[in-house]
């Protein structure tokens, strides 16, 4: 008995078929045309899922994150405490832009211009995205009385995105991100007691 093969849709194709030629390629050398080759389908039938080269690559872009953010899901669930889930957080964000070897990682910093366009182009809101990612662990932790129970979730997941954003990527002169003892201190000196106020003060 043969296990049945699961059918990709055609979407799905061209965004398998748009990451195989930036890993071969990169963003400046891939064609619409070689995308709809590699999928599989004409360029007629691209575009009537992608309107442009810049709309598909961004679409594989934006895959490439959410695989990124799940993994971090993973990640975060093993760790106890919201304040070691920041830390955790933090650290891992870094390893988006540590390691040259990553394919967003390459792209960025061989073509940050159109890296940028078709980031843009498919990451509409990375503070959004992101601040969506920590509302699930601010709720855990207000229900655990870690965050004060009047905290606006909303509000304070942005503010933990801007948070996340900036140690991750921001070097500075008195924090040292890639020292996780020195995050974790951070992380509980300031954003814990600002999660842990009453906001109504």
């Amino acid at each position: 008995m043969t296990t049945p093969t699961v059918r990709r849709s055609v979407r799905d194709r061209l965004i398998d078929a748009a990451e195989e030629c930036l890993r071969a390629k990169g963003i400046r050398a891939t064609t619409v045309s070689e995308v709809a080759e590699v999928a599989g389908v004409s360029r007629g039938w691209l575009y009537r899922h992608f309107p442009d080269k810049v709309t598909l690559l961004g679409a594989a872009i934006v895959r490439l994150n959410n695989a990124y953010w799940s993994d971090a899901h993973a990640l975060l669930e093993r760790v106890d405490g919201l304040d070691r889930q920041l830390a955790a957080g933090i650290r891992h964000g870094r390893t988006a832009y540590d390691d040259p070897g990553a394919l967003l990682m390459k792209l960025r910093l061989e073509e940050p211009e159109e890296f940028a366009a078709c980031a843009g182009a498919g990451v509409q809101g990375l503070v959004p995205d992101l601040a969506d990612f920590w509302t699930r662990y601010l709720i855990a932790a207000r229900d655990a009385g870690d965050v004060h129970v009047d905290t606006n979730i909303a509000e304070a997941s942005e503010w933990v995105a801007r948070v996340i954003i900036s140690l991750a990527t921001v070097p500075g002169d008195t924090l040292d991100a890639a020292d996780s003892d020195a995050v974790l201190t951070h992380v509980r000196r300031y954003v814990m007691p600002g999660l842990r106020a009453d906001p109504s003060v």
